[in-house]
């Protein structure tokens, strides 16, 4: 894994990016233009499924760290990205049942830092994230994870839920955290394991939810009601290493 520039800005450097292998996460471009470079560019972000918001020229300004954007700013993975069959083998490989991350709608690039921190740190195998409405593994990522993602894999997925569905074939058991559910010491969480954490202000998606085999809560005695997301995923995360060593 290494690094990779963050911002690519202009329709060259763009389409450049995309010929010579780079991992783009999101292309932001100028809305209603339709010109040659620019359908090239669309093209190649249909072909590997990139994300693509169309926005207004002064957006694109404020985006702009050059100042030469020609109406297009890409955004490029600070790491690649790993297959889930990575993450599984990685799991084999050490000779344990697999235990990994999944995480629906973080957005924010020091949240999703923080967790892959602690999922290195609980021996977690792996962690994924879907395609849209979720940070990329950004420069801000890297740094937040003090390190953590030089070992840490992280994949990204197109369908969080048939992600799940596939793992369950592989023996896996999900939990994930809600503050409906039943209390985490009350749950059996050894085994193979993904846990699956939402962002602070929706939660986990409905449909991952139902996809899930167990809704975990974590007890709280304060006066406000949510914990920030990387904050439930230590506690949860930990949860999981004690009965893994109980």
């Amino acid at each position: 894994m290494g690094y990779q520039e963050f911002t690519i800005e202009g329709r060259n450097a763009v389409i450049e990016a995309y010929r010579s292998g780079k991992p783009i996460d999101k292309i932001f471009i100028l809305d209603g233009c339709q010109d040659g470079p620019m359908m090239t560019i669309k093209r190649e972000a249909k072909k590997h499924d990139t994300m693509v918001k169309y926005v207004t020229k002064e957006r694109l300004d404020q985006m702009s760290e050059t100042g030469k954007h020609q109406g297009v700013i890409a955004y490029a993975a600070a790491y690649e990205y790993a297959e889930v069959e990575e993450i599984l083998e990685n799991a084999r490989r050490k000779g344990e049942p697999p235990f990994i991350f999944l995480l629906d709608n973080i957005e924010d690039p020091h949240n999703l830092g923080a967790i892959i921190r602690t999922a290195n740190l609980a021996g977690a195998h792996g962690v994924i994230i879907p395609k849209n409405r979720a940070a990329g593994l950004t420069a801000t990522v890297a740094r937040t994870s003090a390190g953590a993602l030089n070992y840490t894999p992280v994949a990204k997925v197109t369908n969080l839920v048939k992600t799940i569905e596939d793992l369950k074939k592989e023996g896996l058991w999900f939990v994930c955290a809600d503050m409906g559910g039943t209390s985490m010491y009350q749950l059996n969480l050894k085994g193979p394991i993904g846990l699956v954490i939402g962002n602070e202000g929706e939660g986990v998606g409905r449909l991952v939810k139902e996809n899930c085999d167990m809704i975990a809560s974590i007890p709280m005695k304060g006066d406000i009601d949510s914990l920030n997301a990387s904050v439930a995923a230590g506690v949860l995360a930990y949860e999981i290493v004690r009965q893994r060593l109980s």
